[in-house]
């Protein structure tokens, strides 16, 4: 459907769609006639059963844009390279990334694998199931989380980009941890059991610290 058909299909004009699509935010754009309209819309499809048309990209043009291979990292050759992100962070990265154009589950599945040097596999499944979660520590045991973390982390060095704020403040919380290799526990399940006391309940700030209160 192009996008005349649909402003057309949802009864919105050209300038309403495209004001509503320059908002940024979670409720930005929620008076929207076109949000209203677009959700009904949408909605019936689902109804229908109508699913949402695949990206269709030759394997071929599914190449990274930018080549990462001879970007090496610490740790990367026994898959104990220290991680300073959150399983949150790593999602708004990989839907970023599949939103562009050529770009699919299974290719980026298929680049991030490359992380891997004993053959593992990411497959779409393990990805889809990541991306499902929400939380700081949410899917840190996924080898998707590690290998897409990996291959960001490379891509960020290959591209000359210094760590952001937030990467800074990770680094500083998670680089002492006591008793513990370094860096963002990927090796322990976030929905295990905690000990405290009877008037203390544990606590997962933004950067996936838990504390007790």
């Amino acid at each position: 459907m192009k996008k005349g058909e649909f402003e057309k299909a949802i009864g919105c004009s050209g300038k309403s769609v495209n004001n509503f699509l320059g908002q940024n935010g979670p409720t930005k754009g929620i008076e929207s006639n076109t949000y209203s309209n677009a959700f009904v819309f949408f909605k019936k499809r689902e109804l229908q059963g109508i699913k949402p048309p695949r990206k269709k990209v030759k394997k071929a043009d599914e190449q990274p844009k930018i080549d990462v291979s001879d970007v090496h990292l610490d740790g990367e050759d026994t898959e104990e390279v220290e991680v300073y992100e959150t399983c949150d962070e790593v999602r708004k990265k990989v839907n970023a990334y599949l939103r562009q154009p050529n770009v699919t589950q299974a290719g980026f599945c298929r680049e991030i694998s490359k992380t891997f040097q004993n053959g593992k596999k990411v497959i779409p499944k393990t990805l889809t199931d990541f991306l499902s979660k929400k939380g700081p520590s949410a899917g840190n045991t996924s080898a998707a989380f590690y290998a897409a973390y990996v291959y960001f982390e490379k891509l960020r060095i290959k591209e000359g980009k210094p760590k952001s704020k937030f990467r800074q403040e990770m680094e500083e919380i998670w680089k002492g941890r006591s008793g513990a290799r370094p860096g963002f526990d990927t090796k322990t399940p976030s929905n295990r059991g905690y000990f405290c006391r009877a008037n203390e309940r544990p606590y997962e700030d933004k950067y996936g610290w838990v504390t007790f209160h």
